[in-house]
């Protein structure tokens, strides 16, 4: 490889947005940016100025810039962050948790469907509820789930070889449909009301539970109408600390905050104004970093793997 020239390279530029690919002698990548102007974003690295000593160390490694020109700069945006997730880059800032994330699965494939804790590809039929921020705040959702609504969280297999009630039916957290205690339509409802709950309905859904009590007390069916007033009761409760704003809606909150460089980001979930819960990361940093370029980094990364909700509320604004 001849030895790089930064300016005559730079004369070669475009002035169209673009990513940039920083590489060391033996081809390894350094670092990956996305750029307005191509050109004028890679001569600012070359200019004579005060540099961090990060930025310092990485000039004097690179050998090699690779170019990609974009449409857009959205464009350049989607492909930067699908390279650093990628090839992971010595002196970009990186997300380290690349975990899937927990949600509540209900199935579709069983007349009598499955309610469960998920985590992993989202390849079998059904319905989604999440992403959680976290296995316990999703964990803690599906127990509410159990105790409101008596639907079956044992497995298939579990399921079509049982003939006698389980501990769940015992308790009174499960209708057990398997042995014939009650009929498809009863429990298709049950599930109905747990997916209207989970889709952030509960107002709605406690409505229906009062006219259904008062129903059962006029026909002397006491014991549906205490059904009826422990699930509202449960529904309150569960409203009253979960439920985030009068205007339901899918929102993420994010902060940072660091030290050095060590850094901690702050997400929560609301789904339906309802909060799913919090989690924390903490990013790998190369070199003492601004908040606002945190933050910028973090997001990138973040949303190739999440769903982007209706609106992102952010504590530091992005470089």
């Amino acid at each position: 490889m001849s030895e790089f020239d930064p300016k005559q390279f730079i004369q070669t530029l475009s002035l169209d947005p673009g990513v940039y690919r920083m590489l060391d002698a033996q081809g390894k990548l350094l670092y990956v940016g996305k750029a307005k102007s191509l050109k004028k974003r890679v001569a600012a690295y070359f200019n004579r100025g005060k540099r961090s000593p990060r930025l310092t160390k990485m000039i004097a490694q690179t050998a090699a810039i690779e170019t990609t020109v974009t449409n857009t700069e959205a464009e350049a945006l989607l492909l930067e962050n699908n390279l650093i997730k990628r090839h992971r880059p010595r002196y970009n800032i990186l997300l380290r948790d690349d975990k899937s994330y927990p949600y509540i699965f209900i199935s579709s494939e069983h007349k009598f469907p499955q309610i469960t804790f998920y985590r992993g590809r989202r390849e079998r039929k059904g319905r989604y509820f999440g992403p959680y921020a976290s296995p316990g705040a999703a964990r803690s959702a599906l127990n509410l789930l159990q105790k409101v609504f008596r639907v079956r969280q044992c497995d298939d297999y579990f399921f079509s070889h049982r003939s006698r009630p389980c501990l769940h039916y015992l308790i009174d957290t499960c209708s057990w449909h398997s042995v014939g205690l009650i009929h498809e339509d009863s429990y298709r409802n049950e599930i109905e009301a747990a997916i209207e709950f989970l889709e952030g309905n509960s107002h709605a859904l406690i409505d229906r539970y009062v006219h259904a009590m008062d129903r059962a007390s006029e026909d002397l069916d006491y014991e549906t109408a205490a059904r009826c007033r422990n699930k509202i009761e449960m529904l309150r409760k569960v409203s009253e600390q979960q439920y985030v704003s009068a205007q339901a809606g899918d929102v993420d909150i994010a902060a940072v905050e660091s030290e050095g460089e060590v850094a901690c980001v702050q997400v929560f979930n609301i789904r339906a104004g309802m909060n799913l819960g919090n989690k924390s990361y903490f990013p790998k940093i190369p070199d003492i970093a601004s908040e606002e370029k945190i933050i910028a980094a973090f997001l990138g990364q973040y949303y190739l793997t999440h769903g982007i909700p209706e609106e992102i509320i952010l504590i530091n604004r992005p470089e």
